[in-house]
């Protein structure tokens, strides 16, 4: 019996740790529509950055290459679904009041993260997609440390 409960403790543990990751199987807390030439003009949204997820923790996101620590939601912040994307390139920004971190999964289920390449000293992250695709992207605005904080996400396309 104590050997039941132990492997039904470690299979529901795991399966909580699992689900509490970022996951592309829910969409955004805020959904988008916008085209490339919509986001040639810069847009901004308001956001809290941050989560009680440590991404080093999340085995699907895990093969990023030197992925750094973050905090970040299960949920993501946003989805958007990009339409007319073609001829630009995608770059999206979390700037905040913190270290923030940014995680995106695109349409194709491919992971990028980063959390210091945002060069104006505030420790933002930035992420350029060369040739996005048209589709749903989720985006994650997350924190180097553990906390939250205000940020703000920035499109725009070039």
């Amino acid at each position: 019996m104590k050997f039941l409960v132990t492997t039904m403790f470690a299979f529901f543990g795991t399966t909580a740790a699992v689900q509490a990751c970022p996951t592309f199987s829910m969409t955004g807390v805020e959904q988008y529509n916008a085209t490339g030439q919509q986001l040639y003009s810069p847009q901004r949204y308001s956001v809290v950055a941050g989560g009680d997820n440590y991404i080093f923790n999340c085995s699907q996101v895990r093969p990023l290459t030197d992925t750094g620590p973050g905090y970040f939601a299960s949920q993501p912040d946003f989805s958007f679904f990009l339409s007319g994307m073609g001829p630009y390139s995608l770059h999206i920004t979390v700037t905040g009041l913190c270290d923030s971190a940014v995680l995106i999964n695109t349409g194709a289920a491919n992971w990028y993260y980063d959390d210091d390449d945002y060069n104006d000293g505030s420790g933002g992250a930035q992420i350029t997609l060369n040739n996005p695709s048209n589709g749903r992207i989720d985006i994650w605005a997350g924190t180097y440390e553990p906390g939250y904080c205000d940020a703000v996400l920035t499109l725009e396309t070039f």
